[in-house]
């Protein structure tokens, strides 16, 4: 005799479950690892801002103390009796700066960049800025001003010279045939 099972397939379907459970657990397990691995990277990160919270305030801790050091220097430079020898101290500098500059040297140099039809009208002892580069201050003056932009060609491409600035023209007038330039030129002599 045959065994029979009531089973009725068409009220309760069979369902397959197994593959949908792995697949399920198997993302809860990746993503817990992911979770895991985030948590990791969060407490690192902190971990390395704090040491570079430490380090930035102990460099502003040196800081302090070398403008503390610096304030109290320039307290004893700014006495009464230091005044006299530090306005002397700029003084003598400054002569020796501008006593270091070579006039031979800068007449050279602009002799040969300048064209035979432009002349110097006059030169300014030339200033020494902040980054111990010379400004040469001068006029030139030309019969036409062709021969003056030649001049400033020949500045822009020697090595000798910088960056140059026009800071007035003059035209010819009745007592002056010329053309004159007022340039600020850089010159390549470092101190």
């Amino acid at each position: 005799m045959a065994l029979r099972v009531p089973i009725n397939l068409a009220t309760e379907p069979f369902r397959r479950d197994r593959p949908m459970l792995a697949g399920a657990a198997a993302i809860a397990v990746l993503l817990s690892l992911l979770l895991i691995f985030q948590v990791f990277t969060i407490v690192s990160e902190h971990r390395q801002a704090a040491d570079i919270r430490i380090a930035i305030d102990r460099e502003n801790a040196q800081i302090r103390a070398i403008a503390a050091q610096q304030a109290k220097l320039n307290a004893t430079l700014r006495k009464p009796e230091n005044a006299e020898v530090l306005e002397r101290s700029l003084f003598l500098n400054t002569l020796i700066d501008r006593k270091a500059i070579s006039w031979t040297k800068i007449f050279a140099d602009l002799e040969k960049v300048m064209p035979y039809n432009v002349r110097l009208v006059s030169v300014r002892l030339p200033q020494v800025n902040s980054n111990n580069q010379v400004l040469l201050d001068m006029v030139v003056g030309a019969k036409d001003v062709a021969p003056i932009l030649d001049l400033l060609k020949h500045l822009e491409g020697a090595p000798q010279f910088g960056p140059y600035s026009v800071q007035t023209s003059t035209p010819p007038s009745q007592t002056d045939p010329f053309y004159r330039y007022h340039v600020m030129v850089s010159y390549a002599q470092r101190l």
